[in-house]
């Protein structure tokens, strides 16, 4: 956060306009521009944005969607909330995404969508996705929590599958604290979104309470409360003008990362395609076979050294609701369970200097040498 945000917050709140108002159109406005699609609709969060992308292409009870165990439990939770079922396919080792090549044998007669994750920020195979959605004619909904940076061949990310949606929440490469977008270019789904968003009714607040004076409004769907305000978008304006310089930087300490840790045998390092990566995630993979110790070890002898660092993630199927819900157990999705067991996401963030790359770096090798087998 820097003091352009800082200034416009206040600036906001001198304004006397705190809700949804015009730092929000202009936030979508300048979002729609950056993505090139035709609509951008901000939310209150990521999650919101799957609910209502789900309810618009007409999500039933009953339904099944398939997508990836490897994610935030938001993903599966949006499926669950319209009395669907969430249908896990297994990951791709090292890319961490949604292997296509599993999905077909996924899909039954209930399937009505898929949901890619763009996990990291690295891009699905789109192409496959997408020609898997059209021969069985299925929605895509993109989960691009992680994707905003990210462009798949020579698409970007936001502008592939039916409706993308992005999360601006704390720890993400674009910040508004809470917050999320939609894009799709379905001109009837952008106008149901922006409706539903806000109460189901016919007229926003903006329109209703701006200088134009009170309108009249009709209640058109039993809609819900998942606007973004004008607080949310006046910091969202200015982390997007930098978002692409801000990208710049992490890819420098992505590269310090992977020329320090190049030969360390007991680390598999995440890999590099020709697509935009969106750096938002820099995973690294142990070989608890060659260690001493265990990814969860690993985790608390960094934080020793005043490292700290997150787990990207448990797989979904792996954790209780699931579990009992579904009937998932351990030995279903195996890449899931492999990056599960071994994964440890280490710090990566545009505010990071020089030395922190370094301290990070020089803590994660004494901690192998201390523990390495061999």
């Amino acid at each position: 956060i820097e003091e352009e945000e800082i200034q416009e917050v206040i600036d906001t709140l001198r304004s006397g306009w705190l809700g949804t108002g015009p730092k929000v159109h202009k936030f979508e406005d300048d979002f729609k521009k950056y993505i090139g699609c035709k609509h951008a609709i901000a939310l209150n969060s990521c999650t919101a944005g799957l609910f209502l992308a789900l309810e618009v292409i007409g999500i039933k009870p009953g339904d099944e969607v398939i997508t990836t165990p490897m994610t935030f439990a938001a993903t599966a939770n949006v499926i669950i909330h319209h009395s669907a079922k969430p249908v896990f396919v297994d990951i791709e080792r090292y890319t961490m995404n949604i292997d296509p090549n599993k999905i077909d044998s996924a899909i039954t007669p209930k399937t009505k969508a898929i949901i890619p994750v763009h996990f990291a920020g690295r891009p699905c195979n789109m192409d496959e996705i997408m020609d898997i959605a059209r021969r069985h004619n299925l929605f895509v909904i993109e989960d691009a929590a992680h994707a905003t940076e990210a462009w798949y061949k020579d698409k970007k990310i936001g502008n592939i599958g039916d409706i993308t949606v992005f999360s601006f929440y704390v720890t993400k490469n674009l910040v508004t604290g809470e917050g999320g977008m939609i894009t799709t270019n379905n001109d009837d789904w952008a106008e149901e979104i922006r409706i539903k968003s806000l109460h189901g009714i016919s007229k926003s607040a903006w329109k209703r309470y701006s200088a134009e004076g009170f309108q009249p409004y009709e209640v058109l769907y039993p809609g819900y409360k998942f606007n973004m305000m004008d607080i949310q978008a006046a910091l969202g304006i200015h982390q997007l003008s930098r978002i692409e310089e801000n990208l710049k930087i992490r890819e420098q300490h992505w590269k310090k990362y992977n020329s320090a840790f190049a030969d360390v045998s007991e680390l598999i390092l995440p890999i590099e395609d020709n697509n935009k990566h969106a750096r938002h995630l820099y995973t690294i993979l142990i070989k608890p076979e060659m260690l001493k110790i265990d990814r969860n070890q690993f985790i608390d002898a960094l934080k020793a050294e005043n490292i700290g660092t997150g787990i990207h993630f448990v797989s979904l199927h792996l954790h209780k609701y699931y579990r009992e819900k579904f009937g998932y157990k351990r030995g279903d999705f195996p890449n899931s369970e492999f990056v599960s067991d071994r994964t440890i996401s280490l710090p990566l963030s545009a505010k990071l200097e020089n030395e922190d790359i370094i301290d990070v770096i020089t803590a994660v090798k004494k901690i192998i040498k201390s523990n390495a087998l061999h």
